[in-house]
């Protein structure tokens, strides 16, 4: 079994940075380098995240609209957790 290189988050963890804004926007691929017509949405994310110094970084990603879909399903779980907190 391959090990995961991503740092596994729990209950007794300490956040060490902070979510300070998040804005997202529905696009539509027309075309790239290697094929003429693709059409087919995405959502762009765009966040605002401070790290514990303060310093603020701009991180950004696209996700298909499956993708994004299962994010907000997520997102959804995650606020009702914190809601029982």
């Amino acid at each position: 079994m391959e090990e995961s290189s991503e740092p596994q988050l729990d209950a007794k963890s300490k956040v060490t940075s902070q979510l300070i804004d998040f804005e997202w926007k529905l696009g539509m691929a027309v075309s790239s380098d290697s094929c003429r017509s693709l059409k087919y949405p995405y959502v762009a994310v765009m966040l605002k995240v401070a790290d514990h110094s303060g310093q603020v970084k701009n991180k950004s990603f696209e996700m298909t609209i499956p993708q994004f879909q299962n994010f907000y399903r997520q997102f959804k779980e995650i606020a009702a957790i914190i809601e029982t907190v």
